[in-house]
């Protein structure tokens, strides 16, 4: 659920990869017939609300729950007006640059992605700012998911077609938010699609993403629908 606002009012083309995940891309020795796992991070490896919601509260601030958006959700105590949309950027940015290496590891993540090594290489594909990106890779070495990380920005369509000219074989992608399985459903649509949210309250706030192909509601569950996609002859 990582938050990533627009700086310029002129929007990006959201097809095009940019420079610096490209060059990120490019440092992968992928191999080229075996299957791939692409996973995001943020509500999918790692409890992202959980840590939000600690960061907010030393603050003076909470998360209102009244709909998937951090932007208008995040809330003072004192008065319960929602944070202004130009102290969130940074607000979050350092949340990014305190938290992200002492988040929660997702239960059962580790675990399933041990297990799903064995038939498919895998891939992290994460908007965590790239200031972050060095306490990202840490984590996950240290909850035992030391795969390699992607820092992406923007809609994940471009980095996932990118990776499937790479490998040429078969991909799955899981993510947390819908608008990142649209933009694979356009530009890699080879690629199945599962729409996982770990955090269960945040998870009630909205139905299974439209261009995914299956919703999943815990690891185990990603697990068995990732290894018999894979596995298939």
């Amino acid at each position: 659920m990582t938050f990533q606002p627009q700086m310029s009012h002129k929007s990006p083309d959201p097809t095009a990869l940019p420079a610096p995940v490209a060059e990120q891309l490019a440092t992968l020795a992928l191999t080229r017939g075996r299957p791939l796992l692409i996973v995001d991070a943020d509500e999918v490896l790692f409890y992202f609300m959980r840590g939000l919601e600690r960061f907010l509260d030393g603050r003076d601030l909470y998360f209102d729950w009244a709909s998937y958006a951090l932007h208008g959700n995040i809330r003072q105590r004192r008065d319960n007006a929602p944070v202004a949309a130009e102290i969130l950027h940074p607000l979050l940015q350092r949340f990014f640059a305190e938290a992200t290496e002492e988040l929660e590891p997702v239960d059962g993540a580790a675990e399933a992605l041990a297990a799903l090594s064995e038939t498919a290489q895998i891939v992290v594909l994460s908007n965590v700012p790239m200031p972050a990106r060095e306490a990202r890779i840490r984590a996950l070495a240290r909850h035992g998911m030391a795969y390699p990380l992607i820092a992406n920005t923007g809609p994940k369509g471009p980095a996932v077609a990118t990776l499937l000219r790479q490998v040429m074989a078969p991909a799955a992608f899981v993510d947390d938010i819908p608008h990142n399985h649209t933009s694979v459903a356009e530009m890699a649509p080879a690629t199945h699609r599962l729409h996982y949210i770990a955090d269960q309250r945040l998870a009630a706030l909205l139905g299974p993403a439209p261009d995914c192909h299956h919703r999943a509601e815990t690891w185990p569950d990603l697990q068995a629908h990732i290894h018999s996609l894979l596995t298939q002859t």
